[in-house]
């Protein structure tokens, strides 16, 4: 397959949001719904760098789960609603603010860790410079 730089450089944002190689941006990233593939199938890059972790969970609860939580309380404080109510019309808006962003955000998480070549840490020691030792100038 050819290096990194026979690839122009393309937006995390183009290529993850759209679920696509983060490198050529044809290929498809996930194989069902959230699982990765193993690889690109149009320029073979292997996707085993790919980590988000909690990372889109984490951004949809901050976004959609929140505004999804205060309707249900607004509903319950200024109407009192029966649970039924609830089920009719908090449960759906929270699958439907909660569910659809999972994908692009985690295709958006892992083109960018593949165009910020983004790793895991490593401790990096510094060499001590040494005196020159005593004895070694007479």
């Amino acid at each position: 397959m050819s290096s990194h730089k026979d690839w122009p450089a393309l937006s995390p944002l183009q290529t993850g949001l759209r679920g696509r190689c983060p490198r050529c941006g044809q290929g498809h990233l996930f194989e069902g719904f959230l699982k990765l593939r193993p690889e690109c199938e149009v320029c073979g890059l292997d996707y085993s760098f790919a980590d988000p972790a909690d990372g889109p969970a984490f951004f949809v609860i901050c976004f959609a789960c929140v505004p999804s939580v205060l309707l249900g309380v607004w509903l319950e404080v200024q109407y009192g609603a029966p649970l039924w109510v609830h089920l009719l019309t908090t449960g759906p808006f929270m699958l439907l603010t909660c569910i659809p962003p999972l994908r692009p955000l985690k295709g958006w998480l892992v083109a960018s860790q593949f165009f910020y070549k983004a790793e895991e840490g490593k401790v990096v020691r510094q060499a001590v410079a040494q005196a020159p030792d005593a004895s070694a100038r007479r």
